[in-house]
């Protein structure tokens, strides 16, 4: 992590999910606050005055004509080479250089180029980040939600490494919680194989009571919060922190060692024997590049084991690489699909139309650890039917996934709750050491349809279930599916062990979006 983004980056990524804002952002972003309520005084009345004239319409920087000739033109260049061996391409140039590349990109790119508030000056910003933060719409949809909740920026270390490879610094394990502010409950939801949290035994449902000593439930004092970021979203790597752990009726302590922590996006692949058939079920939690060969990998042991349906668990996928989820849908559908649109990118009136993404029936080979050759011909099972697990964390590249599988008639059921609804996405643009992620395109299926900024409301209405195991055949959504399955209806009263309050996942914006890979 560098230490120099921090005040803007991690409002909207990992390492401070739990910083001291009110703001709201999409899919838990925003974490815990110190709860302080503010004073409603009524303003006093006034006295009528006599309008003044109106103060003359400031005027905003000319958008470059040529931004590109401003692109990687910056006010600290970096040296040396990039994670693909390839050497920096940053020449000197200044603060006002970046920012005329990303205004001019932003004119040509950004989806509502034209809602973007023309009073805005450079010389009134001191970085490109509070720079980057102001172009984009103002606007607020009909529920008074900023129209544009997904404008964020990464480290291109950062964003490459989490992409890549999977990795993240900290302890492996994802939070889900019923609020920001006390009193707060947040349960375990992810405890990642091989991370520091699974070597130190955690379990899927542990409750967090307190970080470093410090009562993580009832905290409201900014010091005592600030104390509970550091624990819980440690920085660097090697950082040691205690959390206390309540499983059941038992409290305990564990000690936790940061760590750089390899997420496996596919977890939990097996075939399960029923009295119908062969069901395939696997978890899937990130469309990023190392998803690629473990996806091959679990297709082909469930084609090789016979399976003829699938219970495909995305209820934690916030998205990803559309290339991913055209590769995923083909896997399920098979080689009908091959010359059928998944998606098709809808971008603002000034970008020509790209050529539609089809249903992959070859690996893209995007670069990873355990990487698949670029052409590889992907496994299928051909199939007519999936269900989908889901819950509000489900979005974006997994909401097309969805959408993109009902616009060839293949029958999806979702079983768990409304997806977050996300029909947008982005390419990652790089510059000077910053990967900036600005809506550039909104997907629609080969029917056309892409209108689910509601989401997708599921087939039969589960809570998700942290008190059993993913994959476990009595967890409330594989149940609900599986029972789903036989009989075509959803069980009376259901099977879940629904929770008095809804329960978000802790997790960065970046992880609910949909991407196109960096151009090559």
């Amino acid at each position: 992590m560098n230490p120099s983004y921090a005040p803007r980056i991690l409002a909207s990524t990992f390492a401070a999910l739990v910083l001291l804002s009110g703001c709201g952002g999409g899919g838990g972003s925003a974490g815990v606050t110190t709860g302080t309520p503010v004073a409603n005084n009524p303003s006093p009345p006034t006295t009528p005055t006599t309008p003044a004239d109106p103060p003359p319409v400031a005027q905003g920087d000319p958008i470059p004509a040529n931004y590109q000739s401003y692109a990687n033109l910056c006010a600290a260049p970096r040296t040396g080479v990039d994670s693909s061996g390839l050497a920096f391409p940053d020449r000197q140039g200044t603060l006002q250089d970046e920012m005329k590349f990303l205004r001019g990109w932003a004119d040509a790119n950004y989806l509502w180029y034209d809602e973007i508030p023309t009073t805005l000056r450079m010389a009134d910003f001191t970085n490109t980040l509070d720079y980057f933060a102001a172009l984009k719409t103002p606007a607020l949809t009909a529920a008074g939600k900023p129209k544009d909740r997904f404008h964020f920026t990464y480290t291109t270390a950062e964003w490459d490494a989490m992409t890549n490879a999977g990795e993240e610094v900290g302890y492996g394990l994802t939070w889900s919680r019923n609020a920001a502010t006390a009193p707060r409950t947040w349960l375990a939801s992810i405890v990642e194989p091989g991370s520091p949290a699974a070597k130190a035994g955690l379990q899927r449902g542990d409750m967090l009571t307190a970080v470093d000593g410090i009562d993580f439930v009832n905290t409201t004092s900014t010091d005592g919060v600030a104390a509970i970021n550091a624990g819980l979203f440690p920085d660097n790597a090697g950082e040691t922190h205690r959390l206390t752990i309540r499983r059941g009726s038992a409290t305990f302590d564990v000690s936790l060692v940061s760590s750089v922590v390899a997420a496996a996006s596919v977890k939990n692949a097996k075939v399960i024997d029923t009295p119908t058939g062969k069901v395939a079920y696997l978890t899937f939690d990130d469309h990023n590049a190392v998803a690629e060969k473990q996806l091959v990998d679990a297709f082909t042991m469930f084609r090789n084991q016979g399976a003829t349906d699938l219970v495909l668990d995305m209820r934690y996928n916030g998205g990803g690489l559309l290339y991913i989820a055209s590769e995923l849908a083909y896997m399920i559908a098979g080689p009908s699909s091959a010359s059928s649109t998944f998606e098709s990118l809808q971008y603002n009136n000034k970008t020509p139309p790209d050529a539609p993404i089809l249903f992959r029936s070859s690996a893209y080979g995007f670069p990873a650890p355990n990487r698949v050759p670029s052409g590889m011909a992907l496994p299928y099972l051909g199939l007519r039917r999936v269900t989908v697990l889901t819950t509000a964390g489900t979005c974006s590249a997994s909401e097309a996934v969805i959408n993109g599988l009902r616009g060839i008639d293949i029958e999806v059921n979702v079983i768990g709750a409304q997806t977050c609804g996300k029909p947008y996405g982005f390419t990652p643009t790089d510059n000077c050491g910053t990967t900036y992620f600005s809506i550039e395109f909104k997907g629609v299926n080969a029917k056309g349809y892409g209108d689910f900024g509601d989401g997708f409301a599921p087939t039969c209405a589960v809570a998700d279930d942290l008190s059993h195991a993913l994959g476990d055949t009595s967890e409330n959504l594989l149940a609900t599916a599986l029972a789903y399955r036989a009989t075509n209806a959803c069980p009376s009263g259901g099977t879940a062990r629904a929770r008095a309050v809804p329960m978000e996942l802790v997790r960065p914006a970046v992880k609910e979006i949909a991407v196109l890979p960096k151009r090559r």
